[in-house]
């Protein structure tokens, strides 16, 4: 099954635009996990299989991992996913962006070594930076379009001929002329909805994963209507630390998994 079926499998079975993030910061960590070698590992894992039935997939950032020598863990912790939940799709969060041939050596990494279902990657180099990623097929690519963060507008904002602005380049590039197998997606932050809706206009259904919900404080109902497609789909809705973070105490996973839920039925709510 490739990643666009199991994410369209995903959408349909659970009921479900939720992305959860998994950016595990060690030091808000409860205290029976302080000090654990495998504390990123269970910590992550606890999290995924108190939330795993509401989502519609799990996003690691590799640089929570990367960080702490902790590589090892997040490869067991997307093979326990995959053994434990699998048709749950899972997004390696890696922002790649380099040459055909270092590029080759990133998908190896994402693809082959984490066994990640998809990748996210930045297309500022060009359709050969690209390639690399399109020759597993089966796999996802989601490219960075219009991101979450205030600084995103420096350069995606710019107008590169004709009233067309950076953004809107790398949405009609992808859609038009990159997606040859169909299994390109596009990063488009949810703290600018109009921007949302404005990509949603040029590439008809292609996913949009949506980061900036939650404690970055985009706003839900904007988003889905700005996003949906016509199916009430179309959409991974990424929340991270408000989920990871909802409890404190050894109950950390039960708070999280309410924390999910609320944040599930409220995206259904505008579906």
């Amino acid at each position: 099954m490739t990643f666009i079926e199991k994410l369209d499998a995903a959408w349909r079975t659970r009921n479900s635009l939720l992305c959860v993030g998994l950016d595990p910061d060690p030091a808000r960590f409860p205290a029976h996990l302080q000090g654990r070698p495998d504390a990123i590992f269970e910590f992550c894992r606890e999290i995924i299989d108190a939330t795993a039935d509401l989502v519609c997939s799990f996003k690691p950032q590799i640089a929570y991992f990367a960080a702490r020598g902790a590589e090892d863990q997040l490869e067991d912790l997307i093979a326990h996913v995959h053994a434990a939940h699998p048709g749950v799709p899972v997004i390696l969060d890696a922002k790649r962006g380099d040459i055909g041939s270092t590029a080759e050596q990133y998908a190896v990494e994402a693809f082959e070594r984490f066994q990640a279902d998809a990748v996210t990657i930045n297309p500022y180099m060009g359709r050969d930076s690209v390639e690399p990623w399109l020759a597993y097929p089966d796999k996802g690519v989601i490219l960075l379009c219009r991101t979450s963060n205030p600084g995103g507008s420096d350069l995606q904002f710019l107008d590169v001929g004709d009233g067309e602005r950076l953004f809107e380049r790398v949405a009609r590039l992808v859609a038009s002329d990159w997606n040859t197998t169909g299994q390109c997606a596009l990063v488009v932050g949810a703290t600018f909805p109009d921007e949302i809706a404005r990509v949603r206009s040029i590439v008809g259904d292609l996913p949009l994963l949506v980061p900036g919900i939650g404690a970055q404080g985009g706003d839900i109902e904007a988003t889905v209507r700005a996003g949906r497609t016509a199916a009430g789909s179309g959409l991974m809705i990424n929340s991270s630390r408000a989920i990871l973070y909802a409890g404190k105490g050894e109950d950390y996973a039960a708070a999280a998994r309410r924390a999910a839920l609320a944040t599930r039925d409220a995206i259904n709510a505008f579906r």
